[in-house]
């Protein structure tokens, strides 16, 4: 059995096939996703999994260079947006690199989730609770 915080096996494959800037988006209940595209559906039931709680496991996998997320976090969802955002520096600090954050309007975000390389949807059902996360290296 694995040793790591992500028990999942579709993610831990996902995350494993990643390469460096490859996209993966976390999202809550509500972003549209592609038929085409593949996707974790993790939802249970209304805020289970959280959207922190699966990208802090996601986080703890991951080798992060850059993260895109919607500029209307920012008003509509201030305390999501500032809980992810300490975990992306606490994240920072243990990768040893920094991770560059983007923010860009919430259609260009959908538009630019059509290109990641996965999807990961949880429970979460707070407004623009989405980041893409673009892989890096670690060396």
């Amino acid at each position: 059995m694995k040793k790591t915080n992500l028990l999942n096996a579709e993610l831990s494959r996902l995350i494993a096939t990643m390469g460096h800037t490859d996209g993966l988006t976390i999202c809550d209940a509500g972003l549209p996703i592609g038929r085409s595209q593949p996707c974790v559906d993790l939802a249970l039931t209304k805020g289970v999994p959280s959207f922190l709680a699966t990208l802090d496991v996601v986080l703890s996998e991951l080798f992060v260079e850059k993260i895109l997320l919607a500029e209307e976090i920012k008003q509509h969802n201030p305390q999501i947006e500032q809980q992810l955002l300490d975990l992306i520096e606490k994240t920072a600090q243990s990768q040893g690199k920094p991770i560059a954050v983007e923010y860009v309007s919430h259609e260009l975000f959908k538009q630019r989730n059509q290109a990641v390389k996965g999807v990961v949807r949880t429970g979460e059902c707070s407004p623009y609770a989405n980041v893409i996360l673009y892989s890096g290296v670690p060396f």
